[in-house]
């Protein structure tokens, strides 16, 4: 899992997802969701690239993703990103390795 730290990596990331799918988790510090979401994001058996986000570290990033995918900010926020757009998301207590595994091979081909 790779840390995003500015907005010139999220750009590259979601210009790389045109030619390879990629998973981004936006995490917060100080939300008890997102240490459940981390464990299974972390525990998520795939070949696609993961990527992560915290919050209060990368508010930029963060707002930056918010207006590129046009979705309201939350967090924990997950993405599956793929040709450039977010084709798939899930948020809080949502974000579990089935539902995530689920997501992948419905709409990552």
């Amino acid at each position: 899992m790779q840390r995003i730290k500015t907005t010139e990596e999220w750009r590259d990331i979601l210009q790389q997802s045109k030619h390879e799918p990629c998973l981004v988790l936006k995490y917060s510090l100080t939300c008890f969701s997102s240490i459940s979401a981390m464990k299974e994001f972390k525990a998520l058996e795939t070949n696609l690239p993961k990527y992560l986000v915290i919050v209060q570290k990368e508010r930029h990033v963060s707002n930056a993703i918010e207006k590129e995918l046009k979705v309201r900010h939350e967090s924990p926020q997950l993405f599956i990103l793929k040709d450039g757009k977010g084709i798939w998301q899930a948020t809080h207590y949502k974000i579990k390795r089935s539902l995530l595994s689920e997501a992948i091979s419905m709409y990552v081909k």
